[in-house]
């Protein structure tokens, strides 16, 4: 069963696939098997020799007008990000493209709160937005056939970071210390729907210091107080 809220991409629309993502989980329906919440949609996989359709949407459709898109509140992140050259082998294109400084790059990608959209394409793989437009760029024409593990990238108005090595057609214009995805963990995945995200840049010095801790962070807890 899938439940749409719209046909945009959009900030709004987004809070009411998370709000109605945490009203079925609350429910705790044994006919639930998983949930799938998207940029616009959620998607609900039951056992129907438990429930059948025609139940479950009623039960559902129940809950639609009460539903607020302010009713979930996700959790506050601060990533930590190396803009080094090194590790970001875009950066200077994508200043050029834009007609900015690599320091002003820096400054417009490190300087939002974004908003954790989906997870998906990689396990873990947070789409994040909403990106500077001073930055957004069309996917590359050509994508790369390696992007390193934690790679920070960037494409059209959202940025992401890639949990494990995978091709990608993003610019990658950094990359975190910070494990995303760990298998052996649960959730596998450190962020969710909803959640928030700002990116703390730290020299190439403080990333090699980070990177020997195995979550890649001294510790990897959401913030105390609210990314602003």
């Amino acid at each position: 069963m899938v439940v749409e809220f719209g046909e945009e991409i959009d900030l709004h629309t987004n809070r009411k696939v998370t709000a109605l993502h945490a009203a079925v989980s609350a429910l705790e329906l044994a006919s639930i098997t998983d949930l799938v919440p998207t940029f616009r949609s959620l998607a609900i996989h039951y056992d129907p020799d438990i429930v059948p359709f025609a139940e479950l949407e009623i039960e559902l459709r129940a809950i639609l007008p009460d539903l607020s898109s302010h009713s979930f509140s996700g959790r506050d992140w601060s990533i930590p990000a190396c803009y080094d050259l090194d590790l970001s082998p875009d950066l200077q294109a994508v200043a050029d493209s834009c007609s900015l400084s690599i320091e002003q790059v820096i400054r417009c990608h490190s300087g939002a709160t974004y908003h954790v959209y989906m997870v998906g394409f990689l396990p873990g793989y947070p789409y994040l937005g909403d990106l500077a437009a001073e930055i957004a760029l069309p996917r590359k024409i050509t994508p790369s056939l390696r992007i390193p593990a934690r790679s920070i990238a960037i494409a059209e108005r959202m940025t992401a970071v890639y949990p494990i090595e995978s091709p990608g057609g993003w610019h990658v214009i950094g990359r975190t210390p910070m494990r995303l995805f760990d298998e052996t963990a649960t959730p596998p995945a450190l962020l969710a729907p909803g959640d928030r995200v700002r990116f703390s840049p730290v020299t190439r010095h403080e990333y090699d210091r980070l990177s020997k801790n195995d979550s890649g962070v001294d510790d990897a807890q959401p913030n105390k107080n609210p990314a602003t």
